[in-house]
């Protein structure tokens, strides 16, 4: 038997995960009245920089395949956010738009964010380099 135990609380991967369930968890208050969970917001929040995109377009943008992204945007479809349709150029690709429901909740919707930053009690600089550390984790360069 080893002598030296590592404890999971000393895990890289154990903070991040505490982490993500802590953001998911702090999102929840502010997402709820707008009838969005925390994947969704997400969907919303990159429609709201530029829409419509395509499914694959929005799936490569938020690190989601397929299988993840099509039940969401189903739901989202059927909550009135947003709208699914083939695209005419390429009868393959379905585009996803937002609805005029979800650009009237723009300013709340992009409103959480600052909630947040809030909540983490990080001042800008600090954001920064969290961001930046946890990208560069993510998003490893390739060689």
């Amino acid at each position: 038997m080893s002598s030296s135990r590592e404890r999971v609380g000393t895990q890289l991967s154990f903070s991040l995960y505490a982490a993500a369930n802590r953001m998911v968890r702090l999102h929840k208050p502010f997402l709820e009245p707008l009838g969005l969970t925390f994947p969704q917001y997400l969907v919303i929040l990159e429609l709201l920089n530029g829409s419509p995109l395509s499914v694959g377009a929005l799936g490569t943008c938020l690190a989601m395949d397929a299988g993840t992204i099509t039940p969401l945007l189903k739901r989202l479809e059927a909550a009135g956010f947003v709208t699914r349709t083939r695209d005419p150029a390429d009868e393959r690709r379905v585009m996803v738009d937002l609805t005029a429901h979800s650009r009237q909740l723009e300013a709340e919707i992009r409103g959480v964010t600052r909630q947040i930053k809030s909540a983490c009690q990080f001042d800008e600089q600090g954001i920064d380099e969290l961001r930046h550390t946890l990208d560069a984790l993510g998003h490893p360069a390739t060689d």
